[in-house]
């Protein structure tokens, strides 16, 4: 039998931040060690990434909210770490449709943010603050004492991420982290690097990440973001990744290859012992043609 989500929550403890990022897997192993003990009893086979596919994205959003469904029944309380963008978009459809049926399973449900794109207004709908209002808060009746968030237009940043790491240390630790996966490989704003941090921090866009759809209608494109460092996601009792879409496909099988490297930050996912990559068939089958023309041009 699994822990029950007061024994897990009173296992969380972080007293201080280290200040190191860590580039190594051992580093990475070392460094979520803490959180480990937290997980539940049902988690303890070796670290795995288990992969579903989906026929298409319906039946993935639908599956993952199955998967949300049933931890919510076992925890009422569940602290959803939420992620904004258009993947899990089906996702949170899913689970207004519930509410409307079921509005009880989710009167207890908290929600934290993953990321926010630094220096836009407070309010403006281009952030991920408004996203996940009008998509998920707002369809759930998630009231403000039930959501943890950051501060997009914060002065401080560091003083900004230095709040939220004090929220999530009060208020952890997160049963369901769901996450989308960017095309070079970044989840949340933890872009590919040689090292990445492994706690709540301020992160420099790449280029392509400031080309993000979100932020289309914006003249100036934020240079920074606010984010969940890899430790914070891998101390989740749970990871949901959601792939949908050919232009995911690249990205999908770099994943699956199962070679685990900052430069591919959602490969690190495979050192988690809980966790569900949930693709649809339109993502895994380009994946697969690109490897395969990939693998042809350096075979001649």
């Amino acid at each position: 039998m699994g822990a029950s989500a007061r024994e897990r929550r009173a296992r969380f403890r972080r007293k201080s931040q280290p200040k190191q990022d860590f580039g190594s897997i051992s580093e990475w192993k070392n460094a979520t060690l803490g959180y480990r003990s937290h997980m539940s009893a049902k988690a303890s086979a070796p670290n795995t990434l288990r992969v579903q596919v989906a026929q298409n994205y319906r039946e993935l959003t639908e599956a993952a909210a199955e998967i949300i469904f049933a931890e919510l029944k076992q925890n009422p309380r569940l602290l959803f770490c939420a992620s904004a963008g258009g993947t899990p978009t089906g996702l949170y459809q899913c689970l207004a449709t519930r509410h409307s049926r079921q509005p009880r399973l989710f009167s207890q449900m908290r929600v934290v943010q993953i990321d926010e794109w630094a220096g836009i207004p407070a309010g403006h709908p281009a952030t991920c603050e408004a996203d996940l209002r009008t998509k998920l808060l707002l369809p759930l009746r998630i009231s403000e004492n039930r959501f943890g968030r950051f501060q997009s237009d914060a002065a401080d940043l560091p003083q900004e991420c230095e709040r939220m790491a004090k929220w999530l240390a009060a208020n952890g630790p997160i049963d369901i982290c769901l996450l989308g996966l960017g095309t070079n490989g970044h989840i949340a704003m933890n872009e590919p690097a040689s090292k990445l941090e492994p706690w709540v921090h301020v992160a420099k866009l790449t280029r392509q990440s400031r080309s993000h759809g979100m932020l289309t209608d914006l003249a100036t494109k934020p240079k920074y973001g606010f984010t969940l460092g890899m430790a914070d996601i891998l101390g989740s009792c749970k990871v949901l990744l959601l792939v949908s879409g050919a232009h995911k496909g690249e990205a999908l099988q770099r994943v699956l290859t199962r070679k685990v490297s900052t430069d591919m930050p959602a490969s690190l996912l495979w050192l988690h012992q809980d966790a569900v990559l949930l693709c649809d068939r339109e993502a895994m089958q380009n994946g697969q043609v690109k490897r395969k023309r990939s693998t042809r041009k350096k075979s001649k």
